[in-house]
């Protein structure tokens, strides 16, 4: 047996391949939108855009377990790999009924809901990439061989949540929500990507399985199909191009700037505190505290630059101004912190003070609650009290002191009723011995 057998034997699809002709009716089946289907699509963009609002990755892959979105995307590839322009044509259809009610589902959302703030899931689907190419190729392939060979099984849901179709149709609905159109863009080209290369893995897959292609079509229409779907796909390649081109650049800066930054810029006694990159005005910023560095270590550090691959960068360093930075923004900062305990002291004080005022009026109040019924048992003839806290102030100015506390007591006789001195007497002593006043000011009225 030689190496080619070999290979066949272990990676050859049409072994496994079902009845062709059911694998097309179930594709066929799946890719139309109405009735169910579509109040499905619907009710999984409100969870989606639900799982996006509160950033919840939970909800979000539960929304892309239960869309029915693949279907039409899976039945233009297979449409165009098998020369089936009726289906084409039903499936994309299909596929713009089904982006425009998403995207108008996901905008009703968004212009309702009174939280609008950007989470990460939001905006992780602005700006696709080649790696989401990667990504969905290999999921629609997956998903292509999953339904060819009847071994679906956890493969369609895998799919579904690896290529990502409906969060960045609500995050397009929530750029057209909130007039961000720079969102709006991105996450409609992610969905753009998604679409044209699972439909790229079904198509080069029914061709690696050899499904049976219709020759009754006009064939110059199946080859224009063809290279317009071509098309597409260069088309989309493009910009994903483009945008992974500056990641990776971005990325190569960010490493060579950190190599940089350890190997020249660790000088003793010094930290860095910060440093930032300004790509466009070519300069590095680095804040450091600590020891002064010398104006002799930072140029040596500026003729380095180009050992790092940052020949056209100029480096600055901003530190304290005395000789020992850090030790100066130290006591700053310990100055800083004790002013801020104090004055957190003193306004403890001021609202244990105002508690304690608080609760002696209160004290008062229900107190003349708690001696109206023994008021009426030992003073019959007495019809009501009142109790108040004031302060006595002498009007010899001599004898000025700021004033004595003093805790009013007035009562108030039935008509008609009169107290005698005694009983005035005895009266004032029992209200001060259960008010608990130091001096009490007995008015009878």
């Amino acid at each position: 047996m030689n190496i080619k057998e070999i290979l066949r034997r272990y990676f050859d699809l049409r072994a496994d391949k079902v009845d062709e002709e059911q694998t097309i009716a179930n594709i066929r089946a799946d890719a139309s939108f109405r009735g169910a289907q579509l109040w499905v699509l619907i009710f999984a963009i409100f969870i989606a855009s639900l799982g996006l609002n509160v950033n919840s990755t939970a909800v979000i892959i539960g929304a892309m377990l239960i869309s029915p979105l693949m279907g039409p995307i899976v039945g233009m590839g297979l449409a165009v790999g098998i020369n089936d322009l009726d289906l084409l044509r039903v499936s994309a259809k299909n596929f713009a009924v089904a982006t425009l009610f998403s995207v108008a589902t996901a905008t009703v959302y968004f212009l309702l809901s009174p939280y609008r703030e950007l989470q990460s899931e939001l905006l992780a689907r602005t700006s696709p990439t080649l790696y989401d190419v990667l990504i969905a190729f290999f999921g629609g392939a997956a998903g292509i061989v999953a339904i060819a060979t009847g071994g679906k099984g956890n493969v369609i849901p895998g799919v579904a949540i690896a290529t990502a179709l409906m969060p960045p149709l609500c995050t397009a609905g929530y750029g057209l929500a909130t007039g961000q159109w720079v969102y709006f863009l991105g996450a409609f080209y992610l969905f753009f990507i998604n679409t044209v290369f699972i439909a790229g893995a079904t198509f080069l897959g029914v061709r690696l399985m050899q499904f049976k292609v219709h020759q009754e079509v006009n064939k110059e229409r199946a080859v224009r199909a063809r290279r317009m779907f071509m098309f597409l796909v260069v088309l989309t390649l493009v910009p994903a191009g483009f945008m992974t081109f500056s990641l990776v650049r971005r990325s190569l800066f960010e490493q060579r700037l950190a190599s940089f930054t350890e190997a020249e810029l660790s000088w003793p006694g010094t930290q860095i505190l910060s440093r930032s990159a300004d790509r466009d005005a070519c300069t590095i910023s680095v804040a450091v505290i600590g020891r002064e560095v010398e104006a002799e270590q930072i140029e040596t550090a500026r003729e380095r630059l180009s050992e790092y691959g940052l020949a056209d960068y100029e480096l600055n360093v901003v530190q304290g101004t005395q000789s020992d930075s850090l030790t100066h923004l130290l006591g700053e900062l310990q100055h800083s912190k004790t002013d801020l305990t104090r004055t957190t002291l003193q306004q403890n004080q001021q609202i244990r003070t105002l508690e304690v005022a608080l609760d002696d009026y209160q004290r008062l109040n229900r107190l003349a609650e708690q001696l109206r019924p023994e008021l009426r048992a030992l003073y019959p003839d007495v019809a009501a009290i009142s109790l108040a806290r004031t302060t006595e102030v002498l009007t010899d100015t001599a004898a000025a002191d700021g004033g004595t506390p003093l805790t009013m007591a007035v009562v108030t006789l039935a008509d008609g009723k009169r107290l005698d001195a005694e009983q005035g007497r005895r009266l004032e002593e029992w209200l001060e011995a259960r008010v608990e006043a130091d001096t009490l000011a007995l008015v009878v009225r």
